[in-house]
């Protein structure tokens, strides 16, 4: 199937997100996706979109291609096909057709990763051999690194008759000169992803098991390191990182963070990705990170990796690392010897006018406590606990805090097994609040209900019984698992 009219039009709706003075003249194309049937057939007129591949070489040069029907000098570029799913599907098809360049020896420029770096308007003469009218083309315009040990050029000799690599200044379309340009593509292949390798010290290795959504995301049903895609308010691939370890296990409290290398890798789309690994050191217990995107966190040793399925280069990262830094024998702690980094967690324990207590019913593939009725709760970003508290009430229950009506009630001090890591909650009691709860993130919770304080639900998180019990008590702090 061709891309979807709502795939093209969040495309372009981007695009004007980036250039608000281009917004007139593509109105027109705006109204096409609203009431054409197929914008990307060519049967379709007085216009239709167009795909072209902007390849830059790190020399900052980019490719052209010499047209044989039209006689013009243009990237390469054509018409959609029903076997692209994607606009970007078809830019890369067209520059492996007209110029033998594969997906694989491309990757895309880190100053154009939303999507196309030009939309162009072309005004094509009628040509009455095919039966076509004068009309127009919406050419969405990708732009490419080439990566330097790629292959020559193959021409396609049926389509093309030349090519050549020509200077930022001298790019034969003004519209996208001027955009490469004010982007400062330099054709370098810089990574754009951010992947995290997550070991313990102690020959562990922590790896992610992805959702498996075929065609949708990359590696579905795999196991592989945490991390994701560079987005524009990224300043750094830190951030990128940083960011997406608060998206998908935010219970993650790393240490020794550092660059390790940069590896490559085919993305969905068959484009090379090139991925900056960093390493970190942690030795929690995974069913406590929290995670909130694919199925689970698990321990493995290099030796167990050929079990799974897992990808080739992974499996060669983590054996590098191991042999790099081999695993120390670990001596016996003495308590108090080794400062350790503690996850704080904080958790409204709210009464209403009955003294019945609000619990939660967490999500059945909730990684942390399924099924299972807890307080509502969230952990510390770089924030206060109060702050987090306030912040994790309207997001979760659409419950609105005063800071002035919080008050500490409870502290729990637990470590779910041996060696595995500390989480300090923090319980808090509000006088009064603003809203009803909602169901937010039904993804997280299920239900809100106010139970009794003496017929709290079976399934109950432990520690969040315990917590109740000290609050009634008028105790401050309960210890469990030391």
């Amino acid at each position: 199937m061709p891309p979807a009219p709502t795939h093209i039009r969040d495309l372009v709706q981007a695009y004007l997100q980036r250039h608000p003075g281009e917004r007139a003249a593509l109105t027109p194309l705006l109204a096409l996706l609203d009431t054409g049937p197929a914008p990307t057939s060519r049967a379709t007129l007085p216009a239709h979109v167009t795909c072209s591949a902007v390849v830059i070489r790190p020399d900052r040069t980019v490719l052209h291609i010499h047209h044989k029907a039209t006689g013009l000098v243009i990237c390469p570029g054509g018409h959609v096909e029903d076997g692209d799913e994607t606009l970007l599907a078809t830019a890369l098809r067209e520059v492996h057709e007209e110029a033998g360049i594969p997906p694989g020896a491309l990757c895309l420029t880190p100053q154009a990763l939303a999507g196309p770096i030009d939309i162009d308007i072309n005004n094509i003469d009628a040509n009455p051999a095919k039966g076509e009218s004068a009309h127009q083309h919406y050419d969405f315009r990708f732009a490419f690194c080439l990566l330097p040990d790629a292959a020559e050029v193959a021409l396609q000799p049926e389509e093309v008759t030349g090519a050549e690599w020509r200077p930022l200044d001298r790019v034969a379309s003004p519209s996208l000169r001027a955009k490469l340009a004010a982007a400062a593509v330099t054709g370098e292949a810089e990574p754009v992803n951010a992947s995290i390798l997550i070991h313990d010290g102690a020959g562990h290795y922590l790896l992610h098991l992805r959702d498996n959504y075929p065609g949708r995301i990359w590696a579905p049903g795999e196991w592989s390191l945490l991390g994701g895609g560079r987005e524009p308010q990224d300043a750094t691939l830190t951030d990128t990182l940083l960011r997406e370890l608060a998206e998908e296990a935010p219970g993650l409290a790393l240490t020794d963070l550092q660059p390790f290398s940069v590896e490559r890798v085919t993305g969905v789309d068959g484009l090379c990705v090139p991925i900056r690994i960093h390493t970190a050191r942690w030795g929690g217990d995974p069913d406590t990170a929290d995670l909130r995107e694919g199925v689970m966190l698990r321990w493995f040793t290099p030796d167990m990796l050929h079990r799974l399925l897992l990808r080739p280069s992974t499996i060669e990262l983590v054996n590098r690392h191991a042999a790099e830094h081999p695993a120390a024998t670990r001596p016996a702690k003495v308590p108090g010897s080794q400062a350790v980094r503690n996850v704080v967690g904080v958790h409204l324990y709210l009464e209403d006018d009955q003294g019945r207590v609000m619990l939660g019913l967490r999500h059945p593939d909730s990684a942390f406590a399924p099924n299972t009725w807890h307080l509502l709760a969230g952990h510390c970003e770089q924030e206060s606990a109060v702050a987090c508290l306030i912040r994790e009430a309207e997001e979760e229950a659409g419950l609105v805090l005063d800071p002035a009506d919080v008050e500490f009630a409870h502290a729990v001090h637990l470590v779910d097994s041996p060696g595995a890591q500390p989480r300090l909650g923090l319980f808090f009691k509000v006088r009064s609040w603003k809203g009803t709860p909602e169901l937010r993130e039904p993804d997280r919770c299920t239900a809100w209900k106010w139970w009794d304080p003496d017929d709290l639900p079976e399934q109950l998180v432990p520690y969040t019984r315990d917590a109740i019990a000290g609050i009634r008590a008028g105790r401050a702090y309960t210890e469990l698992g030391w």
